[in-house]
């Protein structure tokens, strides 16, 4: 996403973004246990379904959380936020007399490492929105493999939570692009396409010790090994390095952790980035499309490619951080990269929001 740009500029292209938004019934098929009563309602009763409907939002506080909130709410959702500590009631605050739409808001304490305190802040929502926002616990330490093991135990108490909520219908689950895109590479093999099919390798992320590509790998597996055994409806989005106003310093534990071995996913081309209010708008479109039947799987989510050194260097000032440790030397920009990434099967859902990108834009 490069310079964070004017106000005006962000929204004029988000409106862009907004009149692109179709959901495409066509290539994801419906549940077949659900397809008996769905397949003769009009599409404008599952749009009438959605307006005030309430869902949650786990650490609605964090800068994806804001963001989510606020779509949300702008779409007519009733919205419950989780907070764990009393001090973020003031965040909640912010959201109350900025917020638009005719969405209610509320704020209840649940916490994460509680099954029970869960069950009792999802009961009477239709759906939960976990952003899987993290910091760490002790500090300024970064994340640790120890806050992967939190990250996986945390996935599976919010998925039972769902699971013992009669009143929970659909889940969506954040994780991360980088539970798709380190991969085991052989010399002069074929190139690698990076989809919603692809799973990060695990010892690979012990071996390098990128502990949050691990703990985030974990955590989805976590929540689909549940989902599946509680006959739970889910669905995962995948996004790439959220970025934004201020992205950097709201989130700098997540934002140094993911860009750990960024070196190397410039050169495999395979460091992606996105802007929150189109993730944001990603989350609130699979969770509609997943009441008519049209949204399930995984979705990789990113909009812009950091696939030159001006770019890098660009996304490098925005956080603080040297150059050579996103970017590398200037052999990376020459190399034959063997990996391809894309977002294909989002891209086909919200008709066209965010492209595909690979060594060269697709």
């Amino acid at each position: 996403m490069g310079v964070v740009r004017s106000w005006e500029s962000r929204q004029a292209e988000l409106e862009s973004f907004c009149r692109k938004l179709v959901a495409d019934t066509t290539t994801i098929h419906r549940r077949k246990d659900l397809e008996p009563q769905r397949k003769n309602k009009p599409f404008n009763d599952y749009e009438e379904e959605e307006r005030n409907t309430l869902v949650c939002v786990t650490s609605g506080v964090s800068y994806l959380g804001l963001a989510l909130v606020n779509k949300l709410l702008q779409k007519g959702y009733s919205v419950r936020i989780t907070i764990e500590n009393p001090e973020d009631i003031e965040k909640v605050r912010e959201i109350k007399e900025s917020r638009e739409g005719n969405g209610k808001l509320e704020v209840i304490m649940g916490k994460l490492s509680d099954v029970d305190s869960l069950i009792n802040a999802f009961e009477g929502c239709h759906g939960v929105f976990h952003t899987s926002a993290f910091t760490d616990p002790a500090g300024l330490s970064g994340y640790t493999k120890s806050m992967a093991e939190i990250e996986v135990r945390v996935s599976e108490n919010v998925m039972e939570a769902c699971a013992r909520t009669t009143s929970i219908k659909r889940c969506v689950f954040t994780s991360s692009l980088l539970a798709c895109v380190w991969q085991q590479q052989q010399q002069n093999s074929p190139i690698t396409i990076i989809n919603h099919n692809s799973w990060t390798n695990e010892s690979l992320c012990k071996e390098k010790k990128l502990w949050y590509a691990l703990g985030k790998v974990r955590a989805e597996k976590a929540a689909w090994r549940i989902a599946n055994e509680r006959g739970l409806k889910l669905t995962t989005i995948c996004p790439a390095l959220i970025t934004g106003p201020d992205f950097y310093r709201s989130s700098p534990t997540s934002t140094i952790a993911y860009l750990k071995g960024a070196q190397e996913m410039y050169c495999n081309g395979l460091l992606a980035t996105i802007d929150v209010t189109k993730l944001a708008e990603a989350h609130a479109s699979v969770f509609k499309a997943m009441n008519n039947g049209t949204a399930s799987g995984r979705y990789i989510c990113f909009d812009k490619l950091i696939h030159n050194q001006t770019e890098a260097e660009i996304l490098a000032k925005e956080i603080g951080m040297p150059n050579h440790k996103i970017c590398g030397d200037s052999s990376c920009s020459s190399l034959h990269r063997f990996m391809k990434i894309s977002n294909d099967k989002l891209r086909r859902l919200m008709s066209g929001p965010v492209r595909c990108y690979s060594q060269q834009h697709c």
